[in-house]
């Protein structure tokens, strides 16, 4: 096919102009097309390399990852005897559920997983109300003394919980709040890491959103529920995994605060009863980890594609 440029408008009085031979007779086929353009492999720069090497990697660290899982599950349906074995096979050669009915028929298991459910899910849900607030407060609002707020919560992150241990629970026990709800949920209503999270998400948030909802006459609170959360999906979801992971596996603090066993959350109850007087029961021990991961993994592949964006959007390495 031929291409013949544009023509140029000649100026008034001229004759018109013609092409010169070269450009006239210049032509361009689908052979030549075809055969400039380069070679898939030559788009690749010098210093590409397959990265089959990469998956390897990945593969096997995936695999490391997993195992102490899989040998958890497996452990579960075998006896203690053939977990004491040396040397002990992978698979279980007699699976049994011996174990889950201990947990749930001789123990009062149920007891203690309604005791993590109640505790872990209103610290959660504190920690979502509170956090939030804050984080929009310190993001958002304009009052004296704001950088200063920041800067002590940020301090905070950095004192151990353990400097803080002994003057929460004399807090706790004046307050008379020993072995009760109250004295597990209270003292993990708010966590920095949280007013920290909520308030670097929100500060990426425009500021027009609450100007235009402010010439609208809206309060500050309306503007919170209705223009601020809504947006702050990935944020909260990210919150909630954390929050409820910190609380479902606290050992300690309840340990010390209950002092009687229908108060126990399951990890204190696991680690007392699952030790006995002459040995530790392993294959116990295996079956209440099973019940108590399942719940954290259940939540964390329901909300995944929500921790990664807010961990992505609030700058937390």
């Amino acid at each position: 096919m031929t291409v013949t440029p544009p023509r140029t408008a000649d100026a008034p009085g001229e004759p018109p102009r013609r092409l010169g031979p070269v450009l006239a007779s210049a032509s361009v086929t689908d052979t030549d097309v075809i055969e400039r353009e380069p070679h898939p492999a030559g788009r690749r720069g010098r210093g590409e390399r397959p990265r089959w090497w990469l998956y390897i990697v990945l593969t096997v660290g995936l695999v490391v990852m997993i195992m102490p899982f899989v040998w958890m599950i497996l452990g579960a349906f075998k006896t203690d005897a053939e977990i004491r074995r040396n040397p002990t096979g992978f698979l279980p050669e007699q699976p049994t559920i011996e174990n889950f009915e201990t947990l749930f028929g001789r123990l009062d298991f149920t007891t203690f997983f309604i005791n993590s459910i109640v505790v872990a899910v209103f610290v959660t849900l504190g920690n979502i109300v509170f956090c939030s607030m804050i984080g929009y407060a310190l993001a958002k609002l304009q009052f004296r003394g704001k950088k200063l707020l920041f800067v002590i919560v940020i301090g905070t992150l950095m004192v151990p919980g353990v400097v803080t241990f002994v003057p929460l629970f004399v807090l706790t026990a004046n307050l008379g709040l020993v072995n009760s709800y109250p004295g597990l949920i209270l003292p993990f209503l708010i966590s920095p890491l949280g007013v920290f999270l909520m308030r670097q998400f929100m500060l990426s948030l425009p500021d027009e959103l609450i100007e235009a909802a402010r010439i609208d006459g809206a309060s500050e609170w309306r503007i919170f529920l209705r223009v601020i959360m809504p947006l702050c999906g990935p944020a909260v979801a990210t919150l909630t995994i954390l929050t409820f992971l910190a609380s479902w596996n606290n050992f300690l603090w309840p340990l010390v605060v209950a002092t009687t066993e229908d108060m126990y959350t399951l990890p204190v109850a696991l680690a007392l009863y699952s030790v006995g007087q002459n040995a530790a029961r392993y294959g116990l021990m295996m079956a209440g980890a099973v019940v108590v991961v399942l719940p954290m993994l259940l939540l964390f592949l329901f909300l995944q594609r929500y921790f990664v964006q807010g961990i992505a959007l609030t700058g937390i390495k």
